[in-house]
């Protein structure tokens, strides 16, 4: 199950586990990006189900899993990578704009990783959940307090999830990427300051999605059967010429 499948970051996982053989629960709130999503993959001999979810919704979450096991069991890979974001000063932010925010990229993580686990164990299966975080988690980016928050808190909630769950057979783990092409920040990279970020990265660009792939095929795969609870950086060692 992959959250925040409808574009992005998202849709590229779920595109990329169904090219290897992953039947594929493609959940987000706009379901006809999902819809046709699922149809790509079908097209091309895949598995794929499209699930209308909003992952601060715990009933949504679960009427995501009923549709999910019918189809194809418990899902036992967990992408969690529904995300909010937008630039805001702190000194200017709207208690509403940190709470939506902060709900999608706390409260979702917590509601998809904990019903997973729950769904899991009840099934007798072990599995993986993978929370998408962010170099923003240890980094500081101007008008990103509540992102960068509430990506700090994915990493440590990681953290405690690995810690617990893998005596249940239930491997946790973060993918933190860098500053990639994708259509969240698209408008940005067009602005003269979103020009400027990208002149001062490690390659003078951005990542793309593709560049990810073999993080996101280890951390999905029993290859990773030694680690939990840790967060795996890809950002072309951005991050360190930060810190």
């Amino acid at each position: 199950m992959v959250s925040g499948a409808s574009s992005g970051l998202g849709e590229h996982i779920a595109e990329l586990l169904a090219d290897n053989g992953v039947a594929v629960v493609c959940a987000a709130r706009r379901l006809d990006l999902l819809e046709n999503l699922a149809e790509r993959i079908k097209a091309r001999g895949g598995k794929a189900l499209a699930v209308a979810m909003d992952v601060t919704d715990r009933a949504s979450v679960k009427a995501g899993f009923d549709l999910a096991e019918k189809e194809f069991g418990t899902p036992d890979i967990i992408f969690s990578n529904a995300g909010a974001t937008g630039r805001q000063p702190f000194i200017e932010m709207d208690e509403d704009n940190w709470d939506h925010v902060l709900n999608v990229n706390i409260k979702g993580v917590f509601n998809l990783g904990q019903e997973a686990a729950q769904r899991m164990l009840a099934s007798g299966i072990g599995g993986n959940i993978i929370n998408i975080s962010s170099i923003c988690a240890v980094s500081s980016f101007k008008g990103l307090t509540h992102y960068s928050a509430s990506k700090g808190a994915v990493n440590q909630l990681t953290a405690v999830m690995g810690h617990e769950l893998l005596e249940h057979g239930i491997r946790v783990n973060a993918l933190a990427p860098g500053f990639l092409h994708t259509d969240l920040v698209a408008d940005y990279y067009e602005t003269e300051q979103g020009k400027a970020d990208l002149a001062n990265l490690p390659l003078g660009r951005a990542g793309r999605l593709s560049e990810l792939d073999g993080a996101i095929l280890l951390l999905a795969s029993n290859a990773a059967s030694y680690m939990a609870g840790t967060v795996v950086t890809a950002d072309a060692a951005h991050s360190l010429r930060l810190g």
